[in-house]
Parts: C-alpha cells; structure tokens; sequence
C-alpha cells in the first residue's frame, strides 16, 4: 500500500496528504499494526499516524523516559511512542477494555518494546489515581501522557495527567477539532461538547502553555510549566 493508503487521515484535504507523503516515516511493525486495524468496523478510533509521530519526535527531544497513555486501544500509540524512549523507559497505557490486547501485544513484541509497556484495564480515571496514591508516588515523575479516550472524560484525565507530568513535559489531547464539528454550534452532543470545553478550558489555564495543531482530527498540546 502507499503511504497515503497506510494513514488514516479525518480530511481528504491535499496538502494534507501532500505533509503525510512527505514526512510521514512507518516501520513495518506499524505498518502491520495500521492495517489490522483498519480492519474493525471502528478503525476511526486509531490516532492519526503524522500526529504521533510528530509527538514522538518531541519525546525525543525532551529526552523523555516515562509517559502516559490514555486510550490505548489497538496499542498504536503505546508502540510509536515506546519505541523512542530508552530501553529502561516506560508507557502505562490505560484502556477501559482489552479487547484488543492480543493484537496490540503482538506488535509490541515484534518491536522489541513489549517489556516498555504497562497495560492498565479498567476505567483510565482509576488507573491515574492509583499511580497518584501515597503506595505508588508517581505524582510529577512523567514526561509526556497522550489523551485520546473517551471525549467526556478529557477534562478529568486532564486534571489528573497535570499531578503525574513534570513541568517541562507536556499532555496531548487527540481530536480536539472533531472532524470540524466544534464549529457548528447546532452540535451539541455531549463529545463535541467535551471537547469544545477542553479547549477553552486549556486556552485559560494558566499552569499551562497551550498549542493547537491542525494535524490529523486536531491535536491540543499544553506544557506544563
């Protein structure tokens, strides 16, 4: 397949695809992972391909060791971002259903990155606070968490990500332009909605620094400060 085929993109605009075709660099193990995704009846879930890519370059740079990943649904994330982190480094990725546990830790281990990879099964708001309890004393030590679960509950996990992430490090909230239709004021749906006031909240909180990407179905970045 071309590397157009390979990414699931949320507009057919053609410098978007003209972006993808020229920066977008897959292995096969991701390759692999993409395509059996797209295979689900729900492959719109997967996060776009040049985001994460993007985000794992700045993992890289900011010499990331430990991060968050909220949604971990076919593992996609978990393994691109995994595979940039040190060998001793580590992604707790938290995912309401492991359903796709199988699939997901198959190409992990086909990337050499499975032993990277924390999987947490159950409502990703448990899961945050046990690593916030006075047993685990995880608060502040993350580099990086990636949000893109349910829409609802963005503004909790938020809250709870900013405990877990260092200043220095920063939070990514996928889809945040919702396929546009945060513009139209007639949709009121409790996702659009959500994510809606994601963003405004992000825009006012002044703990953090905020960027808005158009990349992919729109990605939020705030940096801890």
């Amino acid at each position: 397949k071309s590397t157009e085929d390979m990414y699931k993109s949320h507009t057919k605009d053609p410098v978007a695809k003209y972006i993808v075709n020229n920066s977008l660099r897959l292995n096969d193990v991701q390759k692999s992972l993409i395509n059996e995704t797209m295979k689900l009846s729900y492959a719109v879930m997967l996060g776009s391909a040049d985001s994460l890519q993007l985000l794992a370059n700045m993992c890289k740079m900011i010499r990331a060791k430990k991060t968050l990943d909220i949604g971990m649904f076919t593992g996609y994330s978990a393994l691109t971002i995994a595979q940039v982190l040190p060998p001793d480094g580590r992604v707790v990725t938290c995912d309401v259903s492991n359903q796709h546990e199988a699939l997901a830790r198959e190409h992990w281990r086909r990337a050499g990155v499975e032993s990277r990879i924390d999987f947490r099964v159950g409502p990703a708001v448990n899961s945050l606070r046990r690593l916030l309890s006075d047993n685990a004393g995880e608060a502040g030590s993350y580099d990086f968490a990636f949000i893109d679960a349910d829409k609802e509950g963005y503004a909790d996990y938020y809250e709870l990500c900013l405990r877990l992430v260092r200043p220095g490090g920063f939070i990514a909230f996928d889809n945040v332009l919702w396929g546009g239709a945060v513009l139209n004021e007639a949709d009121q749906s409790s996702s659009t909605t959500a994510l809606r006031q994601i963003c405004q909240k992000l825009h006012a909180d002044e703990r953090v620094d905020v960027s808005i990407l158009n990349s992919g179905d729109g990605v939020a970045l705030a940096f801890v400060k």
